[in-house]
């Protein structure tokens, strides 16, 4: 296997599930936390390595593995390696051209990273994707061999689903971190709050399903992932306890894990207190750009880059977080009459053009 993004959460659960199944990992790919990627390769023993920046090469043990860097080394170590299955968990826009080169290349890839069919969608062969993002994991788990009429995914709700309304703009990012339910990357978690999470996952559905029949409610104990409205007019849920491993151990062996608990089975009186609860633009004002999103699915790369900047300036303190809703809204009314781009090159200027104007915009404010 090909791991993109090993030291996050999805990556470590990946490792200890492909450890389980006995899978050999090729090529671990890493940011910047190499004390956790030295202790990987030193259980792995991969054959290729990748990590962000040359500069942090001298604090590496590569123990024999070829070493390359950047975005052009994840494309060269994926071309370089053999296996044929890539299980992308990296995070944001930087995980859009691995999907495509691997699909280029004939390899199946487990997708973790949203962004690749946010952004690219219409560029990517689904036939080749197993979804490893839970709710779309579930979405897949619930569609096999019925014709499905219309699909919700679930929501948490974020560090801010039960404090008063009007004080959320002004929150500070020490308080927008604190998610109630579990610990994840920064990143993620400020898009929990602001529910462009849920924004980015609807528009993965709408790709990997091919419908627009697309909702989600808030559950507040993420134990529902995903509910499916059947065309016979039966409706199905997927439930079960909050944990990566159920999907990722189907992308890497679903034979065996059909037949291997992972995870606790839920108690039937888990389900007793379960309640779905409508997501209220009052509070997530971002969720009000969903049926635009729908409608025009090629405005994910707008979403996608203008939050990615006003989420980094947000957790460099540069303003609260009311500011966030204010810069991805003007972003997409501005390009909101822009043509859909038809290839890797015009979705890359698209998305640097869009940064630029973010940033532009900030410092004329």
């Amino acid at each position: 296997m090909i791991l993109l993004g090993s030291t996050g959460s999805i990556g470590c659960n990946a490792l200890k599930i492909a450890r389980h199944f006995g899978t050999m990992i090729e090529t671990l790919v890493a940011g910047r936390n190499i004390t956790l990627l030295n202790e990987q390769i030193a259980q792995c023993s991969p054959k290729f390595v990748v990590i962000a920046q040359k500069s942090d090469v001298s604090k590496l043990q590569a123990k024999g593995a070829k070493v390359l860097f950047g975005s052009e080394g994840i494309l060269e170590a994926i071309s370089l390696s053999n296996s044929s299955l890539v299980l992308n968990a990296l995070v944001g826009f930087i995980g859009l051209e691995p999907t495509l080169h691997s699909i280029a290349l004939g390899k199946k890839v487990a997708l973790a990273n949203k962004e690749s069919l946010v952004c690219g969608g219409w560029l990517v062969d689904t036939s080749k994707i197993i979804p490893v993002d839970s709710e779309h994991f579930s979405l897949w788990h619930l569609a096999q061999n019925h014709p499905i009429q219309r699909l919700c995914i679930t929501a948490s709700g974020g560090a801010f689903r039960d404090i008063p309304i009007e004080s959320i703009p002004n929150q500070d990012a020490q308080s927008a971190l604190k998610h109630p339910n579990w610990n994840m990357g920064k990143k993620i978690t400020i898009d929990s709050a602001s529910m462009v999470n849920k924004l980015l996952e609807v528009l993965e559905a709408f790709w990997l399903f091919g419908t627009k029949m697309i909702d989600a409610y808030i559950e507040k104990k993420s134990i529902i992932h995903a509910l499916i409205g059947f065309a016979d007019g039966s409706m199905s849920a997927h439930l079960a306890h909050p944990d990566m491993k159920l999907a990722i151990s189907y992308a890497l062996n679903p034979n065996l894990a059909s037949k291997t608990a992972l995870i606790p089975c839920l108690e039937f009186e888990d389900f007793a207190s379960l309640r779905l609860e409508r997501i209220d633009p009052r509070r997530y004002p971002l969720w009000a750009l969903k049926d635009m999103l729908l409608a025009k699915p090629h405005l994910g790369i707008i979403l996608n880059a203008s939050n990615e900047v006003a989420v980094e300036g947000f957790l460099e303190g540069r303003y609260r977080f009311g500011k966030i809703a204010e810069i991805v809204s003007e972003c997409i009314d501005h390009f909101s009459s822009i043509a859909r781009p038809q290839t890797l090159e015009e979705i890359l200027e698209l998305d640097r053009e869009v940064r630029g104007h973010v940033c532009k915009s900030l410092l004329d404010a």
